[in-house]
Order: structure tokens, then C-alpha cells, then sequence
């Protein structure tokens, strides 16, 4: 049921607003004001009629709302409109990349081919290298190990190279050289006969300065003149080692003075020690047997 205020008036213009709100131009039918009336508390089915205050009231409420609506409505149809742009631009930017990007991933199809080639070779070259690096410090562990056994001038002239053995932050190329220098003067040293004046331990309370003369790896004979006393050397279990020989020493210093070219040339037998039995052995002149 309507109010009483509108039971005799079929609409309301937009003077009766405009004089009670000042800003409203559009008209306003009988549905719309039952509309105002049933939005407000208590007005639907009231029993006592309602003023036009309520009817300003409830109006103006609606008025604000259709007004917020319509400038929420306006800013989404703006914002609406850039973000379409936006992904339009984000799209054509985004397919210009992936265009860029097979063109790139085509033109640098060889070159990642040869990269790829160039890793694994890199990889098995490594490879090999651990393997090599592996190889020389065994055989490195096994020349320092040996050292002990070499003849006594041989061991003090490698004493640098067997020191640089020892670096356990050597490089591969570096160890490589080194073995193959201590190799190579083990080779030679064993393809010699040297004689010279040495300071040894023979097993008495001191070393002494003896003449000693080396044959190869295998061999070496020491002198003593004044004292008319001979040794003979040779690599034993863990390192050299010298034996004495009573009644040689003739027969060691002829051998000395022929490889000197202080006597003449003749047949010298001495104790040669091969594998483990000894037997005399003849030297003549410099020549080996």
C-alpha cells in the first residue's frame, strides 16, 4: 500500500525534486518511488505514512550509488580499453622474441653442434689427463722409493728432482719431465763407468773420502790407498750398501789407475755380484765386460 503523500498524485515531476534536493533533473514515476520506498527499513508495510524527508533521503542514497556505479563503470571501460592495447603490444612484443629467438637457435645450429663436440673431447681429453696424472705419481712413488738403492753419486746429483717429486701440487706435465730426467740419468749413469773421489759411509764411526769408481747401476768399488782397504758396493733390500773386500785392493786400484790412464792397459779381476751370487769379473783398459 502507498502512502498517503502519494495515493492522489500520479508522478512526480522535477520541480517537487528539484525544490527539495536541488540537483535532480529526471523524472520520476510512481514505480520508481515504490522502489525508494521499499529500499528504505521500515517503510514497506508501515502502518504510519512517510514524510517526503524519507523520500530525499532514500532518493539521494540511490542517486549516489547510481553515481558511483556509472564512475566505476566509466574508469573500467578505460582501463579496460589500455590493457587490451597493453596485451596487444605484450603479444606482438612477445612473438617478435620467439621470431628473434628461432632465428638465433637456426643461425647458431653449427656452432652449438662444433661446442657440443668441443665439450666431450674436452671431457675425454680430462679423462685421459686423470689418467696420466695417476700414472706418474705412481711411477713417481716408485723412483722415490728406488732412490735408496742407486749409487750414492747418482743419488746426490738427482737430490733437486727427487725434491720436486715430493710436491704433491705438481702438475702432470711438470711430474712427467721429472721421471723421464731421472730415467734418463739412470740410463746413462748405468751405460758408464765414473771414478772419482767420493765422501761415503762404508760402515765405520764416520764417512770417509774414498776413491770410488762405479760400474753402472749394479756395481761400485771403493779405495782406500793408505789404509790398503776395498769395498765393494751394490744395491741391497731397502738401499746401497758396501761390503768389504780384504784382499782386493790391488786388483781395485789397478782397475782405478787403468781407468785413469796412470798404467797400462791389462786383465784386472774383481768380484762382480750378479743376481745373487758373485763372480769374478775381468776389466781391461776402460771397456766394460
Amino acid at each position: 500500500m502507498l502512502p498517503h503523500f502519494l495515493k492522489n498524485q500520479a508522478s512526480f515531476s522535477s520541480s517537487h525534486l528539484n525544490q527539495h534536493t536541488g540537483s535532480w533533473s529526471a523524472r520520476i514515476t510512481r514505480p520508481v518511488a515504490l522502489a525508494f520506498l521499499l529500499a528504505v527499513p521500515g517503510w514497506a508495510g508501515a502502518a504510519e505514512p512517510v514524510g517526503v524527508t524519507g523520500v530525499e533521503q532514500a532518493t539521494g542514497t540511490w542517486v549516489k550509488a547510481r553515481l558511483e556505479t556509472s564512475r566505476l563503470e566509466t574508469e573500467w571501460r578505460t582501463d579496460h580499453q589500455l590493457l587490451e592495447s597493453t596485451i596487444g603490444g605484450l603479444t606482438e612484443r612477445a612473438q617478435t622474441l620467439e621470431d628473434r629467438r628461432d632465428f638465433l637457435k637456426g643461425k647458431t645450429a653449427k656452432d652449438r653442434e662444433e661446442l657440443a663436440t668441443l665439450e666431450a673431447t674436452e671431457k675425454s681429453v680430462l679423462a685421459e689427463v686423470k689418467i696420466m696424472d695417476e700414472r706418474a705419481r705412481t711411477l713417481s712413488a716408485r723412483l722415490i722409493a728406488l732412490r735408496a738403492t742407486l749409487p750414492p753419486r747418482l743419488s746426490a746429483a738427482l737430490e733437486m728432482a727427487f725434491r720436486s717429486l715430493q710436491d704433491a701440487t705438481l702438475g702432470t706435465s711438470e711430474r712427467m719431465q721429472l721421471n723421464l730426467t731421472i730415467l734418463n740419468r739412470c740410463t746413462q749413469f748405468n751405460r758408464s763407468i765414473s771414478c772419482e773421489e767420493e765422501v761415503i759411509d762404508v760402515g765405520g764411526p764416520n764417512p770417509q773420502l774414498l776413491e770410488v769408481l762405479y760400474w753402472g747401476l749394479g756395481q761400485g768399488y771403493a779405495l782406500d790407498r793408505a789404509a790398503g782397504r776395498s769395498w765393494k758396493g751394490m744395491p741391497g733390500p731397502e738401499k746401497w750398501q758396501w761390503e768389504p773386500l780384504p784382499a782386493a785392493a790391488p786388483q781395485i786400484a789397478s782397475m782405478i789407475d787403468i781407468f785413469r790412464d796412470k798404467a797400462e792397459p791389462a786383465l784386472v779381476s774383481v768380484p762382480v755380484r750378479l743376481l745373487h751370487g758373485s763372480v769374478p769379473a775381468t776389466v781391461q783398459g776402460k771397456s766394460q765386460p
